[in-house]
């Protein structure tokens, strides 16, 4: 089962030394710095997703800017996101999309059927995914009244996959997946099932992000009713661990998610992901980078100097701990005092206590482990808690590489 990471800008800096913290790079952010298959000796997926909405500035969290757009359309999307410069085993992909969630409110999309498959003509991507409207909301229930706008947008998305497929039929640049949506699983079922007629074998299941799983896991039981053999499902958005082998009975070739990067940083307690499950990193917050405890020092509530010294404190105890000369009492005694200043009732001490007992970061394979060694499980700044997402990837795609969907 293939893997895609959306490109959401996440890069690390490789002139980050982690102990001075201090960064020697300049120049442009993408050219100077590191995406996870350049960071990690073996790429952490089987290639990179990226919307048109990204690039056309929908999406705001991740926009291209003027430039880096400009270098996309004259390079094309494997020499910009460097995808096989390096020797590898994995050769990389690119699948492209309309970004679907980022015009979800609006009645119609922003784009053209001819615009998307310019897009990924000009860009020169592998794999194309017609354009679609997303359905916001499930509906399981057959006796309920479905919204019109919900029929509207099925009916869409159908339409736009006939128009996307006749317009693709004679080139031989990308392949072409058509786009499912729907409101249960009946209405995913029908959606397939037309798009199969209309000549597809790659089919993209959208709108399953905010769904439970056991409900995804109906929608594709529904699906498998009608699928065809040779059909294979793509899943975008969803990266559920626990289900990749009942995703793979039913027919899931790929998929596609940001989760494991961010689970590294904005899970409360999920952030450094093993085979065996899920650790807590350790918070140890930079004293100017964490706007409680500035707001706090700033109205003279917290003296500036005790807290530098106990955020110094706690990189120490951690660090002599990991490298045997110091003891994990005094590493969970000082992550306490100084969690007591920047969070006040918070106690995550025992979570941390146990990452650090078990030393997980000395039992992974990945590079990025090898390299860093206990400064991946400690939360602070952006280089560390973005590589720390790429290992994330390296375990899921691990996982996923041993699994072949029937």
């Amino acid at each position: 089962m293939k893997f895609y990471f959306p490109d959401s800008h996440d890069l690390v800096d490789p002139s980050f030394d982690f102990e001075t913290e201090q960064r020697t790079y300049n120049g442009s952010r993408q050219r100077s710095q590191q995406y996870a298959h350049e960071a990690l000796e073996v790429p952490p997926y089987d290639g990179m997703l990226l919307s048109k909405a990204v690039i056309d500035g929908r999406n705001k969290n991740t926009r291209y800017n003027f430039g880096q757009v400009r270098s996309l359309m004259d390079n094309g999307i494997h020499k910009f996101l460097r995808l096989n410069e390096r020797p590898s085993r994995v050769k990389l992909t690119a699948m492209g999309d309309c970004g679907s969630f980022s015009f979800a409110s609006e009645p119609e999309p922003p784009f053209s059927v001819d615009e998307i498959v310019d897009f990924y003509d000009q860009c020169g991507f592998d794999y194309g995914i017609s354009l679609d409207h997303v359905i916001l909301g499930y509906q399981p229930d057959t006796k309920k009244e479905i919204p019109e706008d919900w029929k509207r947008r099925h009916q869409m998305t159908s339409d736009l996959a006939a128009d996307f497929r006749l317009k693709t039929g004679h080139l031989r640049h990308f392949t072409p997946l058509g786009a499912a949506q729907g409101w249960d699983p009946q209405s995913y079922r029908d959606s397939v099932e037309k798009l199969q007629k209309m000549g597809y074998d790659y089919i993209a299941v959208g709108g399953l992000v905010p769904l439970k799983t056991r409900e995804i896991l109906d929608v594709l039981t529904a699906i498998s009713t009608v699928r065809n053999k040779k059909t294979r499902i793509h899943l975008l958005g969803i990266s559920r661990l626990e289900c990749f082998e009942d995703f793979a009975k039913h027919g899931v070739a790929s998929l596609d998610s940001t989760s494991p990067l961010k689970q590294a940083f904005m899970d409360d307690k999920n952030n450094y992901h093993t085979p065996e499950g899920p650790f807590t990193a350790i918070r140890i917050p930079q004293v100017d980078g964490n706007p409680q405890l500035k707001r706090n020092i700033l109205a003279g509530r917290i003296d500036l100097s005790e807290a530098l010294g106990l955020e110094r404190a706690c990189m120490k105890s951690v660090t002599d701990y990991a490298r045997k000369a110091g003891s994990l009492d005094d590493a969970v005694r000082d992550l306490r005092t100084y969690e007591t200043l920047w969070s006040g009732k918070k106690d995550d001490s025992e979570r941390y206590r146990f990452t650090l007992e078990l030393r997980p970061w000395e039992r992974c394979p990945c590079s990025i482990c090898r390299q860093l060694g206990v400064h991946v499980v400690i939360f602070r700044g952006a280089d560390r808690n973005r590589r720390r997402g790429f290992h994330n990837l390296f375990v899921l795609h691990e996982k996923l590489s041993k699994l072949r969907p029937n």
